[in-house]
């Protein structure tokens, strides 16, 4: 039994190292990781609402089934509400019933970082601007295209521009 309980106490202490060193190195990777939006906390409260400040910058979400994107159907653009870099299209756009907008896939050439996500004990693959690193939601792999993915966004760290048909004048 003393044998078992010293092998239990050397695991332990073990993991406890192994965990910390994770924590140490994912805090070491986030200082090093800079955007090329780059602005205070209070630029960033100045020019968010403050739910927005929330998703964006404080990594939450909003309830599901709240947010204006969620059933939204208009044919345009979704851009990041932080600094306005285009993210998704209305044709990426599905209806997952997850509570959430989601979409299958990103626009071209690295608009969205993926980074692992163990909050709240789960693994989870967190998007985020790769222009400005706000949080936009996560990506799952069960989505029902072509492209297997699933991205889960807040409705609140997205702008939408509508397509201007032609013939159509803006206000």
């Amino acid at each position: 039994m003393r044998y078992f309980a010293q092998i239990l106490g050397v695991s332990l202490g073990l993991m406890a190292s192994c965990n910390a060193q994770d924590a140490q190195n994912e805090s070491n990777s986030m200082e090093k990781k800079t955007y090329p939006v780059r602005l205070t906390p209070a630029q960033w409260q100045d020019s968010l609402s403050d739910e927005q400040y929330y998703i964006l910058r404080e990594k939450g979400t909003e309830r599901p089934g709240t947010g204006q994107y969620y059933l939204h159907t208009a044919e345009g653009t979704y851009s990041c509400a932080g600094c306005g870099s285009e993210l998704f299209t209305s044709d990426m756009k599905f209806q997952s019933h997850c509570g959430w907008p989601s979409f299958d896939r990103e626009i071209e050439g690295g608009k969205v970082e993926r980074k692992l996500d163990k909050s709240h004990g789960m693994m989870r693959t967190e998007i985020l601007c790769a222009n400005c690193g706000g949080h936009l939601g996560h990506v799952f792999n069960d989505g029902p295209t072509s492209t297997g993915e699933r991205y889960c966004v807040n409705s609140l760290s997205l702008q939408f521009s509508p397509i201007e048909k032609e013939g159509q004048t803006s206000p």
